[in-house]
């Protein structure tokens, strides 16, 4: 879709899927030359150089933990592993760092923060309530008491950028956010429900918008602590906005140059750089973003 490009689109990231399967195998990759830690810290901070502008893998240190250390995947045929770390000054927020990182850089972040913090969570089954262990060097939790298999959990959510009849944009401002911090509205989808129904039904609970049409644009993966955004692009019914007041405290459609000269002046602050909502957005911007699907990427 024009000017909005894919989430990493060619990560140098080998998730080893085949070969992590195999525990020695797993295991040897802690004793490898070029193997590197990744510390992720319980605020999702993962392990930064001194001065925050890229990620600080350290070489493993004592003897390998199939339990606490995670095989994230290999770069360049170099092994990486994500651990549980105390913060230590050096951690940075993937919301800090989406600005400076290179997209493998990037991709290996946001999966290193997913398995550790699914790690956290998952330490009991289920099912029956045993301690789980650890198996696929970090990719899935077996459990010994009823044999079941768990694999990282993951909660989609939609995000979307509503247009009316003038191509104007929906945007709406949090209850839980500073005064000028607006973004295109979003939720989690409900068991059994498609996505396209979780569009029309998170936009109308929220702003009372109904919708004509929709399309599908693009995800991102948002592991704070298991979101995957699936972002779309919708036409609306009429321009009328009424926000619930409780979660969403006021919401509007805006014009290109109204959102240009109120970022300017300080009355609007867009979402982070390395969002799907700032691309989306951004699209907006540039006359990118339509409902055709011939303009999908």
């Amino acid at each position: 879709m024009g000017a909005m490009e894919p989430w990493v689109p060619d990560s140098g990231l080998d998730r080893l899927l085949e070969a992590r399967e195999d525990p020695a195998w797993v295991a040897a990759q802690w004793a490898h030359p070029h193997a590197r830690v990744l510390g992720v810290d319980a605020r999702s901070g993962v392990s930064a150089t001194p001065h925050h502008d890229g990620l600080r893998g350290i070489r493993p240190g004592g003897t390998f933990d199939p339990q606490h250390h995670y095989l994230v995947g290999a770069v360049d045929g170099d092994p990486w592993f994500a651990v549980e770390a105390s913060a230590d000054g050096l951690s940075s927020s993937l919301r800090e760092l989406g600005g400076v990182l290179g997209e493998t850089e990037l991709d290996l972040a946001m999966s290193a923060v997913a398995l550790v913090n699914w790690h956290r969570e998952a330490g009991f089954c289920g099912r029956c309530g045993t301690a789980t262990t650890v198996t696929s060097g970090g990719h899935e939790r077996a459990c010994p008491g009823c044999q079941a298999q768990w694999f990282p959990r993951i909660d989609p959510a939609v995000i979307v950028a509503v247009l009316d009849e003038q191509g104007r944009l929906l945007l709406g401002h949090h209850a839980g956010w500073e005064d000028t911090r607006v973004s295109i509205l979003a939720g989690f989808v409900e068991a059994g429900e498609s996505l396209e129904q979780a569009v029309r039904r998170e936009i109308m609970e929220e702003s009372a918008v109904t919708l004509s049409s929709l399309r599908y644009v693009g995800s991102q993966p948002w592991p704070f602590p298991r979101s995957l955004m699936l972002g779309f692009v919708a036409q609306a019914r009429g321009q009328e906005v009424r926000p619930d007041g409780e979660e969403i405290l006021w919401a509007r459609f805006f014009a290109r140059e109204e959102v240009s000269a109120e970022v300017a002046a300080g009355r609007l602050t867009l979402p982070m750089r390395t969002s799907i909502a700032s691309r989306i957005i951004a699209a907006w911007r540039d006359g990118d973003l339509t409902l055709d699907p011939a303009a999908t990427r």
